[in-house]
């Protein structure tokens, strides 16, 4: 690290590095509550559905590849122990370990979307999306491959919103660009990143263990 960059404080308005962390962590969990609130909104819907059309569902549900949504939940449980393990070394002031473990969540969180991009390829194959040449018939069989798409796409989308923030984070602290411990933006950051893994908890039985029980 710099000398300018050890004798920085933190960032106005704050007075203590506590109180810009603070401000961060609650800024971020005032936004995880509404993202919450959006996705709260699908489950409900799915829900619904899924039990006034249950035998339907439960059908249906067999049609999506076990396997993709095994392999991308194991691989994005593994990108949270390394972006837990990224905050900790920040907390340390361990910058070159902190780099590595945020570039290390990153390159996990493309891996997700790759395997997600194979099994999309697969389903468009088998005709496996709501349209004119669905394969499956009309009523609950669109109706659940819509959610399927609806909820996994908009997953991907904050997941690859993740991914550049990840980056663009483990940049910056690899080029010493800023006073990096305590990182108040690595602490927000990593709550982002744990929420996309949390979505996936519920979207994975969801949408793949359904009807296989």
């Amino acid at each position: 690290m710099t000398a300018e960059a050890a004798r920085a404080g933190p960032n106005e308005p704050f007075e203590t590095y506590r109180l810009q962390r603070f401000s961060a962590v609650f800024g971020m969990w005032t936004f995880l509550a509404s993202e919450m609130l959006f996705f709260g909104g699908l489950f409900l819907a799915f829900a619904i559905y899924r039990f006034t059309h249950a035998p339907e569902m439960a059908a249906v549900a067999r049609e999506t590849n076990l396997v993709y949504g095994t392999v991308n939940a194991a691989i994005l449980h593994v990108s949270s122990v390394a972006m837990a393990l990224a905050e900790k070394a920040g907390e340390r002031g361990l910058r070159d370990r902190a780099a590595g473990l945020l570039a290390l969540t990153a390159a996990l969180g493309l891996a997700f979307l790759a395997v997600k991009g194979f099994e999309y390829a697969e389903d468009l194959d088998r005709h496996l999306l709501p349209g004119p040449d669905f394969a499956l018939g009309r009523g609950p069989a669109q109706l659940f491959w819509g959610f399927y798409w609806a909820m996994t796409g908009i997953h991907a989308i904050h997941l690859t919103i993740g991914i550049a923030a990840v980056a663009l984070f483990a940049w910056r602290v690899r080029r010493d660009a800023f006073p990096f411990r305590p990182s108040a933006g690595l602490a927000a950051l990593g709550l982002y990143w744990h929420l996309i893994d949390v979505v996936w908890i519920v979207l994975y039985p969801m949408l793949y263990l359904g009807g296989r029980s």
